[in-house]
């Protein structure tokens, strides 16, 4: 975890046993920290749900780790360090994506992963099932290359416990932190934090194969955000000379729906960057050159935002 994680923050702890690893290898921790929430006083707040390595003991997943890790949005949160020094909230997920995936609502679940009976809501929404049929639910049933992440059915019981233990204190504490920098200022500016693969996996999206943009910023076709506020993101990291789509092939999922109402002046924004431009997405080793660069970038526009008042 980076300096600024050590600062002063929210906690939300879970009883049983973590593992945290490198690719090839896994150690156990004690009591693994679930999600990281750090304060801010500044009408933004930026939040990482896919970047976590504690890979918990009760997975029992068929993969190996390093083919698990390869699901990770890495290092995302080593690109925002510099977020909380500029008074900004942060919230990081500990868990990693493939385990429970917080972008996701907790209806958009494939219960044929289930050995039980499901009596929580399910979605029928037909562009949300794209997903789950993807094996990209709330809970994953495929990776990205269409590997079989288990090789038995899941109980009811651990499914919810890890909604009750993952996805229920990831949301409260980005709402909490969406109210808080609401309060304080008239208006919220979310900016959820991803990353993505050079070329999209034949499982990642319904555009297989797609060579993606260095960038890729998401407001629902502007119902989760101002489109000029949008439109300003894409401007400053055109003109930083990076290659930019706007709403594809992401347009933002669970997160930036469910925390963004531009009527109430709550805007939220996903941005994926591009793993090509900061990793080698094989060893997950970072590119030292890219990963300054993009840190500088983004830094800039992150003051730009705080100096921002979209009403």
């Amino acid at each position: 975890m980076h300096a600024a994680l050590k600062l002063i923050h929210h906690r939300f702890e879970q009883a049983q046993p973590g593992v945290t690893g490198s690719p090839g290898q896994a150690s156990p921790t004690p009591a693994a920290r679930k999600v990281t929430a750090i304060p801010g006083n500044t009408p933004l707040v930026l939040d990482s749900p896919h970047s976590g390595t504690q890979y918990p003991a009760d997975f029992g997943s068929a993969c190996d780790l390093p083919t698990l890790r390869r699901a990770e949005d890495t290092h995302v949160e080593k690109i925002y360090a510099f977020a909380t020094a500029l008074g900004v909230a942060w919230v990081e997920a500990h868990f990693p994506r493939i385990y429970l995936d917080a972008n996701r609502d907790t209806t958009e679940l494939d219960t044929s992963l289930i050995d039980g009976e499901w009596t929580d809501p399910i979605s029928t929404d037909p562009k949300v099932l794209s997903k789950v049929r993807l094996g990209k639910g709330l809970i994953w049933k495929f990776t990205d290359e269409g590997e079989p992440i288990y090789s038995r059915q899941l109980t009811v019981a651990e499914v919810r416990a890890r909604i009750d233990q993952c996805w229920r204190p990831y949301h409260a504490a980005v709402a909490q932190a969406i109210d808080a920098a609401h309060a304080r200022h008239g208006y919220s500016i979310h900016l959820n934090c991803h990353s993505m693969p050079a070329v999209a996996g034949r499982f990642a999206t319904e555009f297989p194969g797609l060579e993606h943009a260095d960038f890729v910023v998401g407001d629902r076709d502007g119902t989760t955000a101002s489109p000029a506020l949008s439109a300003l993101i894409c401007e400053h990291l055109r003109a930083c000379g990076y290659s930019v789509e706007y709403n594809h092939p992401y347009k933002g999922v669970e997160l930036v729906r469910r925390y963004g109402n531009p009527a109430q002046h709550r805007h939220s924004i996903q941005v994926e960057i591009n793993r090509k431009l900061y990793m080698d997405e094989q060893t997950l080793a970072q590119v030292p050159e890219g990963m300054a660069r993009l840190q500088a970038d983004l830094k800039t526009l992150v003051q730009r935002l705080r100096a921002h008042d979209p009403r």
